[in-house]
């Protein structure tokens, strides 16, 4: 099974995305993830990065596609695997279309965590306290949702036309949404 998920900051994607690849017995791929380890082990991209994700930005689309290309060539994701935070914008959808193409593979559903903004703020605002992230402070979120809304929030019109976006409310508990995605993920790859 090949899936995507999709969903402003503090959707939950990260959450569900383990949660998905551990019942679907697939790999969960974050370019969060990946980004984040390189800052922590201070390689070029992650010095790089850090400074792009500091000012509210996104990573260049070429990097961020060669890492995800890479990463889909894994001997792990030959059966599968989820992508959270990827693609993000027209360019990136036209890039993992041409992988698709050229591996033969077809995605089998686009998750989609919908969420109110405010709540979202809400959210991340605590979660940067808990964990003590700082670039998650107001004026970097409400730029994040900005940049969401104008980049990647339209790529799901992009699936819906393909019928693959598979849209869940993110807004409840935890083990709510999980059960929405999962029945969700079913009835949608079912049909």
């Amino acid at each position: 099974m090949r899936l995507l998920i999709m969903g402003a900051p503090g959707a939950g994607k990260g959450t569900q995305a383990e949660r998905i690849a551990e019942r679907y017995g697939i790999p969960a791929i974050s370019t969060g993830d990946i980004f984040r380890d390189n800052i922590a082990r201070q390689t070029p991209l992650g010095r790089e990065v850090q400074a792009i994700l500091a000012a509210g930005d996104y990573v260049p689309d070429v990097v961020t596609e060669a890492i995800v290309e890479n990463r889909l060539h894994q001997d792990d994701c030959r059966d599968g695997w989820l992508l959270d935070g990827f693609p993000r914008t027209p360019h990136q959808v036209g890039a993992l279309d041409n992988h698709l193409r050229d591996s033969g593979e077809r995605i089998d559903g686009v998750v989609s965590l919908v969420v109110d903004e405010e709540k979202l703020v809400h959210r991340l605002l605590g979660r940067a306290q808990e964990e003590g992230r700082s670039d998650d402070n107001e004026l970097i979120i409400r730029n994040r949702m900005r940049v969401y809304a104008q980049e990647t929030a339209p790529l799901l019109a992009t699936y819906r036309s393909r019928g693959l976006l598979i849209e869940v409310d993110g807004s409840g508990e935890i083990d709510e949404v999980t059960e929405g995605v999962f029945a969700a993920i079913d009835d949608a790859t079912r049909a």
